[in-house]
């Protein structure tokens, strides 16, 4: 296992400036996973961790050695990718076997690695068969077992579950888990899931435009975003967000969100000021509660025990954009947990608790101490 430090790195093509100057420390036995939205260059990092592409400027260094410079064979690193780059015509104990027998292992020793892999894969039974006969679950096993019979000072893994269904996606992640927490290997892997990064990581690296926008346990990702777009990426739905402004009454300084009054006494704001009010959809109620205020539902999306409430409210400045199958539109929404049913376009009293609101400076877009 070894720690990975990066020392302002960068990356350019040309004049464009793909991944801005960074630094990050990575400790040993960690899982770091760098998620967001395509092309915020996530694949780049690690590519240039792996030595697949040059870093433009900065260092890398593994247990603080400097390994900027070195081709991706000296590193000691293994990758699993996301097409799995399994070898058509070999067995899958040849597949597993390769990187030892290209480094002049003995047989012997590889048989003993390559078996011990596959007994912790579950692809014993399969060592016989090629790349064509086998399920994509259990082709992405096998890459797996490529990589852990190196015995690396650390894996990379570049959307490794993107091409698997949905059901198979979520029996994987939770065998990578466990499979992390068994050898305990340091980790860093990169997805566009959210719900990846939020279920499987020590810590997460969220990335926008060549950016970190933050760094911080699931939990605190999810619970202290630091600026607009940590707030709206982190969650499912996203959060809804509101924009207000800053007056003040005889109560002192407040802020008008979905016609309640909510006192901003304290925080880090002026009389005037343009605010973003974050709202997320879990934290809105069915019926009166502290803060009330009634809609007439455009839609409700059931889930069973759960409902996806859409509306919109008053005439706001400016209107969230809510993605609902693949079209744009300006509203809000709740998900609630009800069993019965909710009439659409009728009106319907919706609550919320003012302590649950996130509030963010509209022109810096970052969260509000």
């Amino acid at each position: 296992m070894a720690s990975i430090k990066f020392e302002n790195v960068h990356k350019d093509y040309g004049s464009l400036r793909v991944l801005k100057p960074f630094s990050l420390e990575i400790e040993e036995g960690e899982f770091v996973i760098l998620v967001g939205p395509s092309g915020c260059g996530k694949s780049t990092l690690l590519k240039i961790l792996a030595g697949l592409e040059p870093a433009s400027g900065g260092r890398i260094l593994l247990d603080d050695r400097d390994v900027t410079d070195h081709a991706p064979g000296d590193r000691d690193i293994a990758m699993v990718f996301q097409n799995y780059a399994l070898y058509p015509h070999v067995t899958v104990r040849g597949n597993i076997g390769f990187g030892l027998k290209m480094r002049g292992m003995k047989a012997d020793e590889i048989n003993k690695r390559v078996d011990d892999a596959a007994k912790m894969l579950g692809v014993s039974h399969l060592l016989d068969r090629k790349p064509k006969d086998l399920s994509g679950g259990q082709r992405q096993r096998v890459a797996l077992g490529r990589a852990i019979v190196r015995e690396p000072q650390a894996f990379l893994m570049d959307e490794p579950l993107s091409n698997l269904d949905a059901k198979l996606r979520v029996h994987m992640r939770a065998e990578i888990s466990a499979l992390h927490k068994r050898i305990g290997v340091t980790t860093v892997y990169v997805t566009h899931d959210q719900i990846e990064a939020m279920t499987m990581a020590d810590r997460v690296v969220l990335m926008h435009d060549g950016v970190i926008q933050q760094i911080a346990s699931p939990d605190s990702l999810f619970r202290q975003p630091s600026n607009l777009f940590a707030a709206g990426f982190i969650g499912s739905p996203g959060m809804n967000l509101l924009p207000a402004t800053v007056t003040t009454d005889g109560d002192g300084l407040g802020v008008d969100v979905l016609g309640a009054r909510i006192s901003v006494e304290g925080k880090p704001c002026v009389d005037g000021q343009k605010l973003v009010v974050g709202l997320r959809p879990e934290n809105i109620d069915l019926g009166p509660g502290k803060a009330s205020f009634t809609v007439t539902p455009s839609l409700v999306e059931s889930l069973g025990s759960e409902k996806y409430v859409y509306f919109s409210h008053g005439s706001h400045e400016v209107a969230q954009i809510v993605q609902r199958d693949g079209e744009r539109t300006k509203g809000y929404i709740a998900r609630i947990s009800h069993l019965g049913g909710i009439p659409e376009h009728e009106e319907l009293t919706l609550s919320f608790d003012p302590n649950e609101l996130y509030m963010f400076d509209a022109k810096t877009e970052n969260a509000l101490a």
